[in-house]
């Protein structure tokens, strides 16, 4: 299979500033982006500079956007890997994948994202007779992961932590939670969502309860539900 076929392509240059973040969660990625930026000066005082990330939560809530704003602020390219995508009923043909790409992304020192990385968990316990070669594809997974290169950045995102190989939760020196946002934090979201459009198109029902992405769409949808209205409205008019 060739190598960039498993490679999600996605150009989208996104600034830390667009993520809806917690608080917390920016301040630690911050840090981040300014240990990556000096980390010739921190390895000097021999303090280890964090490159193993894993984002955990729920979907919708900004990890893939999180990914590539920490990419963009630090000037890198960056990988997208589903790995979802990625797992062959040929286990084998699997480990050398990822072995090809993580081998590319230090290479390049890259942000290497591997998305939905639970599929590694679910795989091991689908099929008795499996277990034994999704094994060796953990320990593959994890042994890529232990000489990942300082100076390059794996962040891993998943929606079930809980089903992951603990070995490999293990490896990962930063752990960051994403939740559904709140009803404030979501106001302040379609705020900035609806800022862009004429303020006649910004007066809609907001639900709440659900992750950013799904706001998003939702409040695309009405817009252009209204938008169609007025314009249907207008033509009549003209007839």
């Amino acid at each position: 299979m060739n190598l960039y076929n498993l490679i999600i392509q996605d150009k989208e240059a996104v600034t830390l500033d667009e993520v809806y973040l917690e608080p917390q969660n920016k301040q630690q990625f911050v840090q981040l982006i300014k240990e990556h930026t000096y980390i010739k000066e921190l390895q000097e005082y021999g303090l280890p500079v964090n490159n193993k990330i894993l984002l955990e939560g729920s979907s919708g809530c900004g990890k893939t956007m999180t990914a590539k704003a920490i990419a963009n602020a630090l000037g890198k390219s960056i990988i997208i890997l589903n790995l979802s995508n990625i797992v062959s009923s040929r286990i084998g043909e699997t480990s050398q994948n990822i072995k090809m790409i993580f081998d590319k992304a230090a290479r390049e020192r890259s942000v290497l994202f591997l998305d939905e990385l639970d599929q590694i968990g679910k795989a091991r316990g689908s099929d008795d007779k499996d277990v034994g070669e999704m094994r060796r594809l953990v320990n593959t997974l994890i042994q890529l992961i232990d000489y990942y290169p300082e100076n390059a950045l794996l962040l891993c995102a998943t929606n079930h932590a809980e089903i992951i190989d603990t070995a490999i939760i293990r490896r990962f020196q930063l752990k960051i939670n994403y939740t559904m946002p709140s009803k404030d934090f979501l106001d302040e979201y379609y705020d900035h969502v609806l800022s862009q459009f004429p303020e006649d198109l910004r007066d809609i029902e907001r639900k709440y309860e659900i992750s950013f992405a799904e706001a998003k769409d939702y409040t695309f949808t009405v817009v252009k539900g209204n938008l169609i209205e007025k314009l249907e409205a207008k033509n009549s008019i003209l007839l």
